[in-house]
């Protein structure tokens, strides 16, 4: 059975801390404990607003922590730069819009291909593992193949709120990536109620997981809740497995 790795995103500890001021709670001491729970990864969203997450918190999780730092960033030449200084394991372009509360939906890679092909072999001749979030449409995880990526992340927020289809959708888009050479993962919405399913995909290696596991960790402790949610996933990919033995 392929170990499927649980990223954990920090952002809304940076939120909580940003809605009083200060340094309180700290989003590397919160890295830090979701490592020593369990965690396999630890995922920043360093947005052009800098409404959670700043750029003082990168350096200080890039230098603090030895587990792999996920940053998902918009595609521009500013972030691009960013992260050529810092130097995170994995770079993960995504749409943003000002306006919105979180991402709405996948990356138009499809049709943003001759302005993210030259990011892409930029951040990769770093050293950096290049990923697209995606919806599992097939058009877009080909252009994402097309223009370089190493990794797609599957968006999962139209399953996590019930649409009929896309756990459908879900299996086959992961399948189709891994056929064309990509490393898949998924991530947005998922919660101890609806992950088991997305955790029993076979091809997919990594799930990234954070406005749940922050919020919950104010009932049950973060330690807990990374621990519970990967004893979750390990279960759904150990069933899975059998199921097909």
């Amino acid at each position: 059975m392929n170990h499927l790795r649980l990223g954990i995103n920090i952002d809304h500890v940076a939120t909580l801390r940003n809605a009083r001021g200060g340094a309180h709670p700290d989003p590397l001491a919160a890295a830090l404990m979701a490592i020593e729970a369990g965690a396999d990864g630890i995922t920043i969203h360093l947005r052009e607003d800098r409404r959670h997450i700043r750029d003082a918190d990168l350096v200080l999780v890039r230098a603090g922590i030895t587990a792999p730092l996920n940053l998902e960033l918009a595609g521009t030449k500013e972030m691009m730069e960013i992260a050529l200084a810092t130097k995170p394991h994995g770079a993960c372009v995504v749409p943003e819009k000002r306006a919105e509360v979180t991402t709405e939906g996948g990356l138009d890679v499809a049709g943003q291909h001759h302005t993210l092909r030259p990011i892409v072999a930029t951040l990769a001749s770093a050293g950096i593992r290049v990923s697209m979030f995606v919806d599992p449409d097939p058009d877009q995880l080909r252009a994402s193949a097309d223009i370089g990526a190493a990794v797609v992340e599957l968006h999962t927020g139209a399953y996590a709120h019930g649409r009929p289809g896309e756990l459908e959708r879900l299996v086959e888009g992961a399948r189709l990536a891994v056929s064309l050479g990509l490393e898949c993962h998924a991530g947005h919405g998922l919660t101890y109620d609806n992950v088991g399913p997305v955790a029993a995909i076979p091809e997919v290696m990594e799930l990234n997981i954070g406005h749940f596991i922050i919020g919950q960790a104010v009932f049950e402790g973060l330690p807990q809740v990374v621990r519970r949610m990967a004893e979750i996933m390990r279960l759904a990919r150990g069933s899975a497995t059998q199921a097909v033995v």
